[in-house]
């Protein structure tokens, strides 16, 4: 399992993330105070912003965009749109499955949507007769997304892996992209592991862990240390590790733990990436 990242704390100690503004003072420091992601920034330039709504939305979209390029994800998002008006718990749930699967969805997503759905309305999973899905097996949860604003991030976690099918990866993200934390940091990202290991020449991939221990550095911006990660992704995958920035306080010592729950994709040529949630 992912060892808990230390000293969560309650989102007022945090910085947030709400403007560009805010990307660019984080830059200001990491470049200062790292060098690989100086080089970083140097090559892949400033890192986008990306904020989604802290509410149904906004977590509903994490999920739709899990193991997806990000112009997949946003495809199937505009579709998803389209077919409901607005994506809302309400909407989701009024929603036969034929008209998600026809938006993009795998069956494993449909089903997360519908107990994420569930668990926001606070009622029973539908029956699955009513909806020709087999959704009558899962287990309700309650969750109340706007409660989270004021929670700290192991508390966030809590809530929203106790929602059927959503996992640490989601749970990060949505803290870091909904949120706004500019201290998060999603340790289970498959394509953070891979570009820590390739920026500070750690071989193809870092465990979790690792990455954890190896973003300790960035406090407390490494929200937007892994924003550079990602902006650069695509230039070090063509760069081999020994050719790479390296980094005389960092080493890699650590075994590989799986995270959670592998679904068996683990794609490596997006921008953010997760293997570990449905």
């Amino acid at each position: 399992m992912i060892a808990r990242t230390t000293g969560s704390t309650h989102m007022n100690a945090q910085k947030l993330i709400r403007e560009k503004c805010d990307i660019r003072e984080g830059v200001r420091v990491l470049r200062r105070r790292c060098p690989v992601l100086k080089a970083m920034h140097d090559r892949a330039g400033e890192p986008p912003l990306r904020r989604y709504p802290a509410d149904f939305s906004g977590l509903a979209r994490i999920i739709v965009g899990q193991q997806l390029s990000i112009a997949s994800a946003a495809a199937i998002w505009a579709r998803l749109q389209k077919a409901l008006g607005r994506v809302t718990a309400r909407s989701l749930t009024e929603a036969d499955d034929a008209t998600l699967v026809d938006a993009g969805l795998s069956g494993a997503k449909v089903r997360t949507l519908r107990a994420l759905a569930n668990a926001v309305l606070k009622q029973p999973p539908v029956n699955a007769q009513q909806n020709g899905s087999s959704s009558s097996k899962l287990k309700p949860a309650s969750l109340a997304i706007a409660k989270l604003i004021n929670a700290t991030d192991d508390e966030v976690r809590d809530a929203l892996t106790a929602v059927h099918g959503i996992g640490p990866w989601t749970a990060d993200i949505f803290i870091m992209f909904c949120l706004g934390r500019a201290d998060a940091w999603a340790a289970g990202d498959l394509a953070l592991q891979v570009g820590v290991a390739r920026a500070f020449a750690l071989g193809d991939r870092v465990s979790a862990n690792e990455t954890l221990a190896i973003a300790e550095r960035w406090r407390p911006w490494r929200g937007v240390a892994a924003r550079l990660i990602w902006a650069d992704y695509k230039n070090l995958r063509d760069i081999k590790p020994e050719a790479a920035a390296k980094s005389p306080n960092v080493t890699s010592k650590a075994k590989h733990v799986d995270s959670s729950k592998k679904s068996g994709r683990q794609k490596t040529n997006n921008a953010t990436t997760e293997v570990i949630d449905e």
